[in-house]
């Protein structure tokens, strides 16, 4: 069994300049950026040198809020290294998810790009701050929105006010920061020192901001690499967003820990996908199956050579078994990886190997992970199951968080006093350790006393030619609790009906699973690190079924 590393990331950072310093380690292909790990490791004491010259102190909270940029990259290591927290923001936050995160990180400063899909980042910023900076150069201090917030560093070329700095002003500020204060920085750093903090895609309630160290993402990292066989020959895609584990460890931390190349995607973009694969020749690459349904299905996607593609990981929401066989057939991803896992526990718990047959990989989700406990647990009684039956999945080791910051009840609530995180997803375990992941506790549907799990029927649906990809929802029912609604997105150019979807089902399915109500989508609600918010799809059913005067009796 591998051993854990006991390092910080800036340590772990160091190891790959060791051992490969010569090699790439970052290539931007669009945007003609490379680095080998020796030049990104300089531009890192440069950043460093600069958040030590803006006044930045160990165990600060410093925010970044940008799609996959370089300077994202060099800010994930710069502030690892002088001990300061990452806090992630999600590039689809708008005025009021802004503030909050803000305020409840007790960030002090925020980097940002100019903005993403048509929302401004800038007028946000400008709107929430302009007031209190306008006001701290007066003699009054009236109470601000963001007591903490005190610097705004803009990444980007557009105007901005004097009270902004520009990423170059920044730059310049550890010029005259000595290297004895940044060795003394990073020799004051632990291991266990949280180091990044990410908000909970908030798919319900408030997002909480899950504390996570150096510890325990360097080793998921190091870990999610050894189950994809990743080398320093290999070359790994990320189109996934850095604001989010999957970018940040599966990717980023991933790579580095054996010292392969990153090869990054600013935006997704499909067509982009595939043709920096071609041109970078790309080994691996990761995405959530939304992404890998709209390479597979992209008008130039015979146009672009895969041929060197071997592993990767999807993860992020259940895998469509019929997408999974496209991605290793289509693809020529053989040894590519299903992941499990939470932010929470920083995220990964577990993963299939590369050489698992195609069933175990698109009917579980793997094994756990070295170093990781996992047990099964009856929801009401909190007693381990015997293997095979389904109970809430809990796991324990190195990789549970800290905590939620500045939110003790709700870590209480998922982390219990034998140091147990309690996920909240319903599984099974095999009699050789395969996990399966049945639904989430809370998207179990009761209609007339029967438990139903969505998962179940939308695997089933996927077999149908004509559809492309669907979610299965609980709709309240004065007579049954709750009834079945699927919400269908077809392939383009097809149709179907109702009538015909619930033929489909007929035989195959429990008469009680079939569903009751179908509704056609263009597209799901979704957070913008692919997870699909089923109560945002409840909230439209439930206007889609009042509009349409279907009754619900």
């Amino acid at each position: 069994m591998v051993q854990l590393k006991k390092e910080t990331i800036g340590q772990l950072l160091k190891h790959a300049v060791d051992q490969y310093g010569d090699q790439e380690a970052v290539v931007y292909s669009q945007e003609g950026l490379r680095y080998t790990y020796k030049q990104f490791y300089d531009e890192t004491t440069k950043i460093a040198k600069a958040l030590l010259g803006l006044g930045i102190k160990k165990g600060e909270h410093i925010a970044v809020w940008a799609t996959n940029v370089p300077e994202w990259l060099l800010l994930q290591f710069a502030s690892a290294r002088i001990g300061a927290v990452l806090v992630t923001v999600n590039t689809s936050y708008q005025t009021n998810e802004l503030k909050y995160l803000l305020k409840q990180s007790d960030s002090t400063t925020l980097f940002f790009i100019e903005g993403f899909k048509g929302t401004s980042y800038l007028s946000i910023i400008q709107q929430l701050t302009h007031q209190k900076f306008l006001q701290s150069s007066s003699n009054h201090h009236p109470e601000s929105i963001l007591p903490m917030l005190q610097n705004l560093v803009y990444i980007g070329n557009g105007e901005i006010p004097n009270y902004m700095k520009k990423w170059d002003q920044f730059i310049e500020l550890g010029k005259e920061v000595p290297d004895a204060e940044l060795t003394e920085r990073e020799e004051s750093l632990l291991p266990n020192d949280v180091i990044n903090m990410q908000y909970t895609s908030g798919t319900t309630g408030f997002p909480k901001g899950v504390m996570l160290t150096h510890y325990n993402i360097a080793n998921n990292g190091y870990l999610v690499a050894q189950a994809m066989k990743l080398t320093n020959e290999d070359r790994l895609c990320i189109p996934v967003p850095y604001f989010h584990c999957f970018g940040c460890v599966l990717g980023v931390l991933a790579c580095v820990s054996v010292g392969a190349t990153m090869v990054p995607i600013v935006e997704f973009n499909p067509e982009l996908v595939l043709q920096t694969v071609d041109k970078e020749k790309c080994t691996g690459l990761h995405g959530v199956p939304t992404m890998f349904i709209a390479e597979l299905n992209h008008p130039t996607f015979k146009k672009y050579d895969l041929s060197t593609l071997r592993t990767g990981i999807m993860a992020g929401s259940p895998c469509p078994i019929e997408v999974m066989k496209r991605v290793m057939n289509e693809m020529g991803m053989r040894e590519i990886t299903i992941a499990y896992g939470q932010t929470e526990s920083s995220p990964v718990i577990t993963q299939t190997t590369t050489t698992d047959p195609i069933e175990r990989r698109v009917e579980t989700v793997g094994k756990t992970h070295p170093h990781v406990e996992v047990k099964i647990i009856d929801p009401v009684t909190g007693l381990k199951v015997p293997r095979g039956v389904q109970g809430e999945l809990c796991t324990r080791g190195y990789l549970v968080m800290k905590g939620y910051y500045n939110m003790p009840d709700a870590t209480q609530n998922v982390i219990d006093p034998e140091g147990w995180l309690h996920t909240g997803d319903l599984a099974t375990m095999d009699e050789e350790g395969y996990v399966k992941i049945t639904g989430r506790l809370k998207d179990m549907i009761i209609r007339g006393g029967e438990n139903i799990y969505p998962r179940e029927i939308e695997e089933f649906l996927y077999h149908h030619p004509n559809i492309l990809d669907v979610q299965v929802i609980g709709v309240p029912d004065e007579k049954y609790g709750e009834k079945v609604m699927a919400c269908i997105k077809l392939k383009e150019g097809s149709s179907l009906s109702t009538e015909e979807i619930r033929e489909f089902c007929t035989g195959q399915l429990a008469h009680y699973k079939i569903p009751e109500y179908v509704m056609f989508v263009d597209n799901f609600p979704m957070t913008a690190s692919g997870k699909i918010q089923k109560y945002k799809l409840k909230q439209d059913a439930q206007g889609w079924i009042s509009t349409n005067h279907l009754k619900t009796v």
